[in-house]
């Protein structure tokens, strides 16, 4: 299938507030976010981007939507470049691709009305009013808040969590856009709504064609959305694979360490201990070689010297990983 999204080399780092000695020896430290990032996402296609909190899965995000630009690669949507887009072309872009927010209580503006929150994105693409209604209407009825005048003259702090994510939903769905990222669309909710709104997202996702990317810590959540993965630590790709295959024959020490994470409902059950250690390094200054040895039970000279290129092992399954690779 066609690539909806190309990313090639892309790197974003963020320049920190220098010190005074920073300044007099002329350095210029910056978090390393993201590092040589390369991947296509076919049309049509759902993929989960996970990882631990730092690995770079949000900047990843961001950069694909153009809400931040990297620092140097390429970003493509469709075959044009992201990079050249402004204008009419960037609005263009804008109704086709849309954001799901992590939190759904900070997404909407607590002085607008459900109803307002909703067709704002409609007001900002130049949609004639006379459709806004209509539109509103059916993206509520996508997320099955059908009863329109029971929620469009409310305010956000009236609805609760799971309502609020249905209405978030709604707001990005209005446009009928082609790539939905998901930021942790469920990490906010309580756990008893969590499976109506997976449940429902599965659905949106089929029943509109979308390519989407669900960025997520839960392996469990991914495994019933995604049909591929990508692992990321410390702003690189160290595993990408379908998301059976990561979760059941995970190949890279640090893919194998998440899934060694993941909770069983058997407290009984005997657990293997996490087969890494130590904490994530600071992304200002990570380790030379591949930047996981640090923490890595299988390390070895080479991992010092020499970072792993990110190469096929199978089919359709890639390992950033010495072992791997040799």
């Amino acid at each position: 299938m066609a690539a909806l999204v190309q990313l090639r080399d892309v790197v974003k780092h963020f320049p920190v507030t220098r010190s005074l000695g920073e300044l007099v020896r002329g350095e210029h430290p910056a978090v390393r976010a993201l590092d040589g990032v390369s991947f296509d996402i076919g049309s049509g296609d759902a993929i989960a981007i996970v990882g631990e909190s730092g690995c770079g899965k949000t900047t990843l995000g961001r950069l694909m939507l153009k809400l931040t630009e990297p620092t140097t690669g390429t970003i493509a949507f469709d075959g044009t470049a992201l990079a050249g887009l402004a204008g009419e072309g960037l609005r263009g872009f804008r109704r086709q691709a849309q954001l799901v927010f992590q939190n759904p209580f900070d997404a909407l503006n607590p002085r607008f009305t459900i109803y307002r929150a909703v067709a704002e994105p409609l007001l900002n693409a130049g949609i004639d009013k006379a459709e806004h209604e209509d539109r509103v209407a059916a993206a509520f009825r996508r997320v099955h808040l059908a009863d329109l005048d029971r929620y469009l003259d409310k305010y956000p702090h009236q609805l609760s969590g799971g309502q609020l994510q249905r209405v978030v939903l709604a707001r990005a769905l209005v446009l009928a856009p082609r790539f939905l990222v998901a930021d942790e669309p469920v990490s906010m909710l309580d756990v008893s709504v969590r499976a109506g709104i997976l449940a429902l997202m599965r659905e949106v996702r089929d029943t509109m064609g979308l390519t989407a990317v669900y960025i997520s810590h839960d392996l469990a959540l991914v495994r019933y959305l995604c049909g591929r993965t990508l692992v990321m630590y410390l702003g690189r790709i160290v595993e990408d694979a379908p998301t059976d295959e990561i979760v059941r024959r995970p190949r890279h020490p640090y893919t194998q360490a998440l899934v060694a994470a993941v909770p069983v409902p058997d407290a009984d059950q005997p657990r293997v201990p996490l087969p890494i250690k130590g904490n994530v390094p600071d992304a200002r200054e990570p380790p030379s070689g591949c930047s996981f040895r640090d923490r890595c039970p299988h390390a070895m000279t080479r991992c010092a010297e020499v970072a792993p290129p990110l190469r096929e092992v199978a089919g359709g399954h890639r390992v950033a990983c010495h072992l791997e690779l040799a």
